[in-house]
């Protein structure tokens, strides 16, 4: 977990995903289906906000292979990212947490797996998501 550095207010509860993996655009899907609060905000890893964060961070600009969670300035990362919003949209699926017990690096080493296969698994978009108008207020 690091200090978030970026120029800028971030919203207090932000996704950063791979704009083109449609199994990343399927769980941005779900929680804001799960959200009715709103609570979540997103931006893909390719938009302007997106590369801004993974710049002031020092991630490499081209690594679309992780999910990034920031919540209250910190930027959580991988699985940990994953298990965070799991818990954070409450409800059933915060029993999901439980599997943060599991040690980062054995869990981050099944989180790479999937991403490394994760177009071929669920295959990828010509372009990020455009979402709908009444979806756009929860996009930077």
């Amino acid at each position: 977990m690091n200090e978030v550095h970026i120029n800028g207010t971030l919203p207090p509860q932000l996704i950063v995903f791979d704009g083109v993996c449609n199994l990343c655009n399927g769980a941005v899907q779900f929680v804001i289906n799960h959200d009715p609060a709103g609570r979540f905000m997103f931006t893909s890893l390719q938009s302007e906000a997106g590369q801004k964060i993974l710049k002031d961070n020092n991630l490499p600009p081209d690594d679309f292979d992780s999910f990034i969670y920031i919540r209250d300035q910190k930027l959580h990362q991988r699985s940990t990212a994953a298990l965070k919003v799991i818990r954070d949209i409450g409800g059933f699926w915060k029993l999901l947490y439980a599997f943060i017990i599991i040690p980062r690096p054995i869990r981050d080493w099944v989180y790479d797996r999937i991403a490394k296969s994760r177009y071929s698994l669920f295959g990828k978009r010509d372009s990020c998501m455009i979402p709908t108008p009444e979806l756009r207020k929860k996009f930077l």
